[in-house]
C-alpha cells in the first residue's frame, strides 16, 4: 500500500467542497461512514473516467458511469483480470491466484470445473434445503428482544449454504465465515487485520481444505453439489497448485458468503428506511420477485472490480495507458441516473430490476447470481409468513473495507404475527 495521505474529512462531509484530486473512493473510511454516494455523484458529473494520482493503493482510474463500466467489464481482451481484481497489489511471497483473476483460456477451464454446482438441476435440489434452513433460523429468533440480525440470520443462512456447497463439516461451518472475513479485512487492503494474522488464517483454511481434498480425490460427487470433489476430480483442476487451490477456495467462500449475507442485511435495512416499500411488500408478497434484484442493486455488495489495461485505450475521451489499473465502481454505476430511473430510491416494484451491475458482465459475471437471488427470495417468503414487522433499532455498523460493502451489526427486534 502506498504512503498516500488519508482522505480529507471534508471530502466525506461534502465532496463538492474539495478539489477532485482529494477524492479517493478506495479509502475504506468512505464506505465505513456510508459517504460514498455524494462522492460518486461528483465524479460521474465532472470526471466519470478519473485518474487518481495518489490513491491509497497507488495510481488508478475510477470508472463511475454504468455504460463505461459495462464496456470495460465486457472487454477482457484489452482489460485484464490477471493482475488481480482488487486495487491491492499482490504480495510476491504470498500469491493466491483464482479463476476470476485470470484471463482465458485458464479462466474458462477453471470456472467450467465448478459452474455445475449452480446448474438449474442443482438449484432445484437446493431450494427445499434453503427454505427449511430459513424456517429453522427464523423460528429460533427471540421475540421482543433486541439482537444482531447480521450474526443470527445473514451469516447463519449463508454459512449453512456454503457448508452444503463444499460438503463441509456442518459443525465447523463458522470457520468459513471466519476465513471469509479474514480474507477481505487485511491491512494491506485498508482493513483492520494485521497481514501476519490474515496469512495465518489463510494457511489454516488451506490445511483444512487439503484434508477434504485428499478424502475426495478419485471419488466424483454423486449428486453434483460438492465444489471440492468437482475440483479434485476434474482434469483441468486436479493438479492445481496449493496456493491456487487456496485462491479459488477464498473466491468461492467470499463470493458465496459476503455478497449474499450483506444483501440479506441490506434488504432489511432498506425496508426499514422506506416504510412505504415495506407496506407495499406486505400488501403484495409477490413483489419479492422484483424486490430481490432491487436489494442487490441498491446494496451492491462488492463495490468494484479491478482491471489492468493491456494496451493504450481511449475511454470517454481519456487515454488509459498500458499497465494502468482501473476500478470499475459498480456501486457508482448502479446509481447512474442516465441509465437507471430514480437510482437513489429503493423501489421494490421496478419495471426492470435486474438491469444492474452488481453481478458484473462478460466472462467474469457472477456464476452464483441465481443462487444468491434464490436465497433472498426464500428468506423473505418465510419472513412474511411469520413476522408482522422486523424493527431496526439504531444505525448499522459497517465493515472497514472499500471492496466489500458490508455490515458487522444491525440490531433488530422481530414482531411475530
Amino acid at each position: 500500500m502506498s504512503e498516500a495521505i488519508q482522505i480529507n474529512p471534508s471530502a466525506l462531509e461534502d465532496p463538492w467542497s474539495v478539489p477532485l484530486s482529494e477524492l479517493d473512493p478506495s479509502q475504506p473510511s468512505v464506505f465505513q461512514t456510508n459517504s460514498q454516494f455524494a462522492l460518486f455523484d461528483r465524479l460521474r458529473a465532472e470526471d466519470p473516467v478519473h485518474f487518481h494520482e495518489t490513491g491509497l493503493f497507488g495510481p488508478y482510474w475510477s470508472i463511475t458511469k454504468f455504460n463505461d463500466i459495462m464496456a470495460v467489464d465486457k472487454d477482457h481482451k484489452r482489460f485484464s483480470s490477471d493482475a488481480g481484481i482488487t486495487l491491492t497489489e499482490r504480495q510476491a511471497d504470498f500469491t493466491t491466484p483464482n479463476f476470476i483473476s485470470m484471463d482465458p483460456p485458464k479462466h474458462d477451464v477453471q470456472r467450467k470445473a465448478v459452474t455445475g454446482v449452480v446448474a438449474p438441476m442443482n438449484l432445484s435440489k437446493l431450494e427445499p434445503i434453503i427454505r427449511q434452513r430459513a424456517v429453522t433460523i427464523l423460528e429460533s429468533l427471540p421475540h421482543g428482544t433486541q439482537f444482531n440480525w447480521v450474526d443470527a440470520v445473514s451469516i447463519e443462512l449463508t454459512t449453512q449454504m456454503l457448508a452444503t456447497l463444499f460438503d463441509f463439516p456442518f459443525e465447523d461451518r463458522r470457520k468459513l465465515t471466519y476465513w471469509s472475513d479474514m480474507a477481505t479485512s487485511g491491512e494491506l487492503a485498508g482493513g483492520p487485520t494485521p497481514e501476519a494474522d490474515r496469512r495465518a488464517a489463510m494457511l489454516e483454511c488451506l490445511e483444512y481444505f487439503q484434508r477434504l481434498w485428499r478424502e475426495r480425490e478419485g471419488v466424483p460427487p454423486e449428486i453434483g453439489i460438492d465444489l471440492i470433489s468437482m475440483m479434485a476430480n476434474n482434469p483441468n483442476t486436479q493438479d492445481m497448485d496449493p496456493m491456487e487451490y487456496l485462491g479459488n477456495l477464498i473466491l468461492l467462500i467470499v463470493g458465496g458468503n459476503d455478497t449474499t449475507r450483506n444483501s440479506i442485511t441490506g434488504g432489511l435495512l432498506f425496508l426499514s428506511e422506506n416504510p412505504d416499500q415495506y407496506a407495499k411488500l406486505k400488501a403484495n408478497p409477490e413483489l419479492i420477485n422484483s424486490m430481490v434484484p432491487e436489494i442487490i442493486r441498491y446494496q451492491t455488495p462488492l463495490t468494484y472490480m479491478r482491471r489492468t489495461a493491456l494496451e493504450d485505450v481511449t475511454l470517454s475521451g481519456k487515454t488509459i495507458k498500458k499497465g494502468d489499473k482501473l476500478a470499475m465502481w459498480y456501486v457508482s454505476g448502479n446509481r447512474d441516473d442516465e441509465v437507471i430511473d430514480r437510482p437513489n430510491e429503493f423501489i421494490i416494484d421496478r419495471a426492470n430490476p435486474r438491469h444492474h451491475l452488481s453481478f458484473g458482465f462478460g466472462i467474469h459475471r457472477c456464476m452464483g447470481n441465481r443462487l444468491a437471488e434464490m436465497q433472498l427470495r426464500l428468506l423473505w417468503e418465510e419472513i412474511l409468513n411469520r413476522f408482522e414487522h422486523i424493527e431496526v433499532v439504531g444505525e448499522p455498523e459497517r465493515v472497514q473495507s472499500s471492496f466489500v460493502r458490508g455490515y458487522s451489526d444491525l440490531q433488530v427486534i422481530v414482531h411475530p404475527k
